[in-house]
């Protein structure tokens, strides 16, 4: 039995629909990969980040004590390190010496003040006594002046009283000298309650000197770049080594910006790290970069984080710097500058906004 030539047609015709149904489907992923770009932009272009510190002392001197070592994580208050303190000690004893050195000199001062008030007080009282006696005699030489023509006083009495009255006026000057000697001899302690005052401030700051000598952590951390010893001399404001501040961990993520549209502070984000992928973080989005450096390559201009964007003659969008603040991350697995990948998921910003909006 023979097939007929129908048969045979339809055997031969192509079968055009497989190839139809793989178009849809490659169109159908294409669509949802654009979604998906779209609505949780991804980047490899990320690392992990913390903010550090240079520890530096705030004085002078040589180490004689080294609490920690290179790598060594720390607690906030923990001592990093302590400077020779023997010369700040003996600067507060000295300073606390020349104040109980015035304060025992304020009491002999006053005293010698007080006998120069007494003494300037006794001088005014002699210049009114003087001036007392010189008028008396003014007045006893004008009264006898005009009885000498009557012949009721002699001219060696009137001369006597010419002269009294003028040994008055002399002593009266002498005694108004001196009064103003006086006065002006008395001095004060205005001047040794003032150096008081500068000693006080110099035993204020012997006191911090002394503080200072001794260097804790100012915040948990992470002590990095450790390259001294103890005997090693350090110089005020001078790092001696660097500390991360694991109190918070970043991503930063460079995202292309024809994606940061959707991107913004608060913006929900999934990171992990190269060193482990099986761990994914959650985080959200702290900031957005606002500047990168124009030019391709080369060092960083004017302080703007530099971002390559071309790929040999291929001209890319430019990158932008996004921080991701990382919620609860593991302590042991964050180092920085290692390579993450970052997932922001904007739908669950717009999602949360249309929850909290009021009905």
């Amino acid at each position: 039995m023979t097939a007929s030539p129908s048969t045979d047609a339809k055997s031969r015709r192509p079968r055009t629909w497989p190839a139809l149904l793989l178009i849809a489907l490659a169109v159908i992923a294409v669509i949802a990969v654009i979604w998906r770009v779209d609505t949780a932009p991804r980047t490899d272009d990320a690392y992990a980040y913390a903010d550090t510190i240079g520890v530096s002392p705030e004085v002078s001197g040589k180490i004689v004590t080294l609490a920690v070592r290179d790598n060594q994580a720390v607690k906030q208050g923990d001592l990093l390190f302590q400077i020779d303190p023997r010369p700040y000690q003996y600067a507060l004893q000295r300073a606390l010496a020349s104040l109980a050195q015035l304060d025992a000199q304020i009491p002999l001062t006053q005293r010698t003040v007080n006998a120069q008030g007494f003494g300037a007080a006794a001088a005014r009282a002699a210049a009114v006594r003087a001036q007392a006696a010189a008028k008396q005699a003014g007045d006893t030489l004008a009264r006898m002046e005009p009885l000498l023509a009557k012949g009721y006083v002699s001219a060696d009495e009137l001369e006597r009283a010419r002269t009294a009255q003028r040994a008055a006026q002399a002593e009266l000057d002498a005694a108004q000298k001196q009064a103003s000697e006086a006065q002006a001899a008395v001095s004060g302690v205005d001047a040794l309650v003032a150096q008081r005052e500068v000693l006080r401030a110099e035993i204020a700051t012997a006191r911090l000197n002394l503080e200072y000598a001794t260097v804790r952590a100012p915040f948990d951390g992470r002590v990095v770049e450790l390259r001294t010893s103890v005997g090693q001399y350090v110089s005020a404001q001078k790092p001696v080594f660097t500390l991360i501040d694991t109190r918070h961990w970043y991503v930063i993520a460079n995202f292309r910006e024809n994606e940061l549209g959707h991107i913004r502070p608060g913006t929900r984000a999934t990171v992990y790290l190269m060193s482990n992928t099986g761990i994914r973080f959650s985080g959200e989005v702290d900031s957005i970069g606002f500047g990168v450096d124009p030019q391709d390559g080369g060092s960083t201009a004017n302080g703007l984080p530099n971002i390559q964007r071309s790929i040999n003659w291929v001209h890319v969008a430019q990158r932008f710097p996004v921080k991701i603040r990382v919620d609860h991350p593991d302590p042991q697995l964050f180092r920085i500058g290692t390579s993450a990948v970052a997932v922001l998921q904007p739908e669950r910003d717009s999602h949360a906004a249309r929850d909290g909006a009021p009905s």
